[in-house]
């Protein structure tokens, strides 16, 4: 086996058009947009510009398909721009680059999304040519959002269950995040790849609906004292070491040895967030980052809590990321949320 370094993430490329509105409206009603940015998003340019900003000095590999657009050079450049390896980014003319609009609303930071998925349905296993990658840990995002590696597979359940079989073949270490959708596909598409995924971080939702156990109750309360049995069902689904489950009010985690953790968000101050889109990847690249450097559950659990909560303080999806020292800084000076 090849001597792998640093981290690559395979999945979605999105350009990502932010979008602020004064509220959202009813269907068929009016809604006043105040302000227009543009972005990148999705799994693969979020969490690798996060990581590049904590710490340059990581080699950061991307794995994707993007059209031969504007918006497709607007991603690889910024992914270049941050020192990001995009040779195995593959450009193409069959499908545009998926993009997003994402509509944010000013006074709660409250957030939807009107997504196309373009090119992003094209990534396949033959993609992932494992002669080529460095990296050491491959992480994979996002899971239901990627049309041909949610596809059946005979032998491994799903085509990304396949791939990732073939990582942990190569030496790598794998590491999944799936998209919050509304459908009943997660407990169908999700557990084949756990058997083989090494590090899993999602958000309460997509948890619940993996293992059908509930996070919250008719309120959208989080039921604490459901996130052990939640973190212990996908551990036993198959992953290999670390079940993360991050939420708004706290993130939960089972390790190796299946000691469980809770680590409760931190208290922001009013007017702090300026948006929350972003904020998944920014906690995934957090993890990341820990895991990278060998750090234990308990470290990768403040540290992805303090890199979501810098993602918060600026409207764009990598905007709000700052490096490592500062994410440890953020950690120690906020207070906790009380759960």
């Amino acid at each position: 086996m090849m001597n792998r370094n640093g981290i690559a993430i395979g999945g979605n490329i999105v350009f990502d058009y932010v979008k602020i509105i004064d509220s959202y409206p009813k269907q068929g009603n009016l809604s006043t947009i105040l302000s227009i940015q543009r972005s990148v998003g999705g799994a693969l340019p979020n969490t690798l510009i996060d990581l590049a900003k904590m710490d340059g000095d990581i080699p950061l590999e991307g794995i994707g398909v993007a059209g031969c657009d504007e918006p497709g050079d607007f991603v690889i450049d910024l992914l270049k721009k941050h020192g990001i390896n995009t040779d195995m980014i593959i450009r193409q003319d069959k499908l545009g680059t998926s993009f997003t609009d994402v509509m944010t609303v000013q006074s709660t930071g409250d957030r939807t999304f009107f997504h196309f998925r373009g090119a992003n349905s094209l990534l396949d296993i033959s993609h992932f040519d494992f002669n080529r990658i460095k990296a050491d840990i491959l992480h994979v995002g996002y899971a239901l959002l990627l049309d041909k590696l949610d596809a059946y597979d005979p032998e491994y359940g799903t085509v990304l269950a396949h791939t990732f079989f073939l990582a942990q073949c190569s030496g790598m270490k794998t590491s999944l995040d799936v998209v919050s959708e509304n459908s009943d596909r997660f407990s169908k598409i999700v557990p084949p790849s756990l058997k083989y995924t090494d590090y899993c971080t999602i958000n309460e939702v997509e948890a619940s609906l993996i293992t059908g156990i509930p996070a919250r109750d008719k309120d959208e309360k989080l039921i604490l004292d459901n996130m052990k049995p939640i973190c212990t069902r996908l551990k036993q689904m198959g992953i290999g070491h670390w079940a993360v489950v991050h939420a708004p009010e706290g993130a939960f985690a089972l390790d190796d040895s299946n000691d469980f953790y809770i680590q409760p968000s931190l208290e922001l101050p009013a007017g702090y967030i300026k948006g929350t889109v972003g904020a998944g990847d920014a906690f995934c690249a957090g993890v990341l980052y820990c895991i990278y450097k060998g750090w234990d559950i308990k470290k990768a659990l403040q540290i992805g809590t303090a890199a979501a909560a810098s993602c918060l303080s600026e409207p764009g999806s990598t905007d709000g990321m700052r490096d490592i020292d500062s994410m440890e800084k953020l950690f120690m000076t906020m207070p906790r949320r009380k759960l």
